[in-house]
C-alpha cells in the first residue's frame, strides 16, 4: 500500500523540532516544513498569503495531523486547517506530542485538546475526532508503531460523519 499524503498542523514557534521527529519516522508521506525564512515571507503576505499557503500545501492531502503541543489548541491558523479538513472531508486526528523532547526545550506541558473548540449541533468534535496521548516512557516508538493506524482510522471516522 502506497503511504498516505498527510498535512502536519502544529503551532511553529513552540514545537518545530518535536514536529521533525515525527516526520522522520518516514511511514508518511508529509507537506515539507516551511523554512523560518520562508514563512516569514508567507506571513508577511498577511492573512490571505497565509490561507493561500495552507489552502495549496493541504491540497490533495487525505488527512490531517494535528500535532499538539503545549500551546496549539485554539491558535487562529490551527483552527482554520481543522476547519477546513474536516469540511473537505478529510480525516483529522490529533497527537500529543509534549512528551517528545526538544533539543532546545525539553519536555513541555500537555497541551488542550485543540478540538474542544468546535461543535456539531450537540455533539462536540472531541467526542468525534481522536486526539492519542502517546505512552510517556517511549513517545517516538508509540507514535511510530501506531500513527499508520491513527490515520486510517480518522480517515473512516470522518467517512462515517
Amino acid at each position: 500500500m502506497a503511504k498516505r499524503q498527510v498535512f502536519y498542523s502544529f503551532h511553529y514557534q513552540n514545537d518545530v523540532m518535536r514536529v521533525q521527529q515525527v516526520r522522520n519516522i518516514g511511514v508518511i508521506e508529509g507537506n515539507p516544513a516551511a523554512t523560518p525564512n520562508a514563512w516569514e515571507v508567507v506571513k508577511h503576505g498577511g492573512d490571505a498569503a497565509i490561507k493561500r499557503w495552507i489552502d495549496d500545501n493541504m491540497r490533495y492531502h487525505s488527512c490531517v495531523i494535528v500535532l499538539v503541543g503545549s500551546q496549539t489548541a485554539n491558535r487562529k491558523w490551527i483552527n482554520y486547517e481543522i476547519e477546513k479538513a474536516w469540511n473537505e472531508g478529510k480525516g483529522v486526528v490529533g497527537i500529543h506530542i509534549h512528551n517528545l523532547r526538544c533539543p532546545r526545550n525539553g519536555l513541555n506541558t500537555k497541551g488542550r485538546n485543540p478540538f474542544e473548540v468546535f461543535d456539531f449541533g450537540n455533539t462536540n468534535m472531541s467526542h468525534i475526532v481522536k486526539c492519542y496521548n502517546p505512552s510517556i516512557y517511549d513517545t517516538y516508538n508509540d507514535i511510530a508503531k501506531n500513527i499508520n493506524g491513527w490515520i486510517e482510522e480518522a480517515i473512516a471516522i470522518r467517512q462515517r460523519y
